[in-house]
């Protein structure tokens, strides 16, 4: 259901490694969960703010989410709870009652609209029609870098022609360089998710209840149990479906 794969980017620096996961969409559930700050204040119920443990016997991969909403406005809805707008234009990535999952860029309004179960929203695409989108040769337009380099750690997630998601993360990218990581890892589209050394993450499970934590992306400031307790950020869990438009645990 889901599938690793580390390789050395096309065109990039000797040494460079990203790291990949493919996830499976008809056979799994991708559920979204805020942290305790992201992706930002609310009067609203924040939920578990970690796995949920009903949701551990079925649990796959972890991994980051976007941006916090002050660094950068998007719509954020899961569990059945608008907590911020959606914003017209904006990349997005959907799970739908039918069983599917997209990412696209958002045409309709701010409500998500009854055949939607999930929607996390963060910048403009990065890559659309299987290339990068012309924005991402202005590193400035896709969040503010540690020490304002343009090439740091980068995460990104992408949806394949056959509509499965794949999550990819890097050291030592541009806008435009993660794009085309995105693109060689064949996307038809893709979003940038959260940006710099410190949020990059992807765990996986071995097994029921969360056993045999793995830190797939080899992130010297993440742990492999960080989303089993209290999370700091809003984050993404993939758990092994019971069914098409089955409700993520909560």
């Amino acid at each position: 259901m889901v599938e690793l794969i580390n390789f050395h980017p096309v065109g990039q620096p000797t040494g460079v490694v990203a790291y990949a996961g493919w996830i499976r969409t008809a056979a799994t559930v991708l559920g979204l969960y805020l942290g305790y700050e992201g992706p930002g204040t609310t009067s609203l119920s924040r939920g578990p703010e970690e796995v949920p443990p009903s949701g551990t016997s079925r649990l796959l991969a972890t991994f980051n989410s976007g941006f916090y909403e002050k660094d950068g406005a998007a719509g954020f809805y899961t569990n059945h709870t608008l907590y911020y707008p959606m914003i017209k234009g904006l990349a997005t990535v959907v799970r739908y009652t039918n069983g599917t999952v997209g990412i696209t860029q958002w045409e309709g309004g701010p409500n998500p609209g009854p055949t939607v179960l999930m929607a996390r929203q963060n910048l403009p695409l990065l890559v659309n029609n299987s290339a990068a989108t012309p924005g991402t040769v202005n590193d400035y337009a896709w969040g503010l870098t540690l020490h304002g380099v343009p090439a740091v750690w980068r995460s990104a997630l992408g949806i394949d022609k056959n509509g499965n998601l794949i999550y990819a993360a890097a050291p030592s990218q541009t806008a435009a360089s993660m794009a085309a990581i995105m693109v060689q890892l064949h996307c038809v589209r893709a979003m940038e998710l959260d940006i710099n050394p410190e949020w990059p993450i992807f765990v996986t499970y071995s097994g029921p209840g969360a056993v045999g934590a793995t830190l797939d992306v080899p992130n010297p400031n993440q742990i492999p149990t960080r989303f089993l307790y209290t999370s700091t950020k809003d984050f993404f869990a993939v758990f092994l479906s019971t069914g098409p438009g089955a409700a993520q645990p909560w």
